[in-house]
């Protein structure tokens, strides 16, 4: 197997055209030592996003395809098939328009910076509604931008009493793949 970036290169060019016929685009390859293992993540994405479904059969798919030919080398490698998830860099015109409606914080190349809801987006370009106010978003321009998780509040049941709080479970803090929720009562 190549080292680094011409190992990745050729994961890649193998992958690519095979995954792009499941209607699937191929996002990352990251080939990460670990031990006598190298930790192989491809990062995959979508119009509508990727089903666990889609992913499961990504990986039978690209597992086959890695194992019959020699690109991976004789050496053993740990095998993980992802989507971007939310935390990834809006990098491409592809995932500014899979993120439209989406809340986003852009760093512009210049340093400025501003948070709006993406309301179109082109391959030059996205719209943004910032309080409001419609801005265009160069992609030349930016420096980083990424999607802002929003935890929205839900709206109060018809029977509450003006001013009654309805929420009851509180977020202890811990990240975002470990929530966890206090559901005993606060009056005892």
């Amino acid at each position: 197997m190549a080292s680094g970036a011409a190992a990745r290169d050729q994961v890649a060019d193998l992958l690519a055209p095979v995954l792009a016929q499941s209607g699937l685009d191929l996002e990352s390859v990251d080939l990460t030592p670990a031990g006598r293992r190298t930790v192989l993540r491809i990062v995959v994405d979508a119009d509508g996003g990727v089903t666990l479904d889609q992913l499961a059969d990504t990986s039978r798919t690209v597992a086959k395809l890695l194992d019959s030919g020699d690109v991976m080398g004789a050496g053993a490698y740990t095998l993980e098939v992802t989507s971007r998830g939310v935390d990834r860099p809006l990098t491409e015109p592809r995932h500014w328009r899979r993120n439209v409606g989406r809340l986003v914080k852009v760093v512009h190349a210049d340093g400025s910076q501003l948070v709006g809801r993406v309301t179109a987006a082109g391959e030059e370009s996205a719209d943004l509604d910032v309080d409001g106010t419609p801005h265009q978003v160069e992609f030349a321009r930016v420096a980083k931008a990424r999607v802002q998780v929003e935890f929205a509040k839900m709206a109060p049941a018809d029977d509450a009493e003006p001013g009654e709080d309805l929420d009851d479970d509180t977020y202890d803090g811990h990240g975002d793949d470990d929530k966890t929720y206090d559901d005993t009562d606060k009056e005892g």
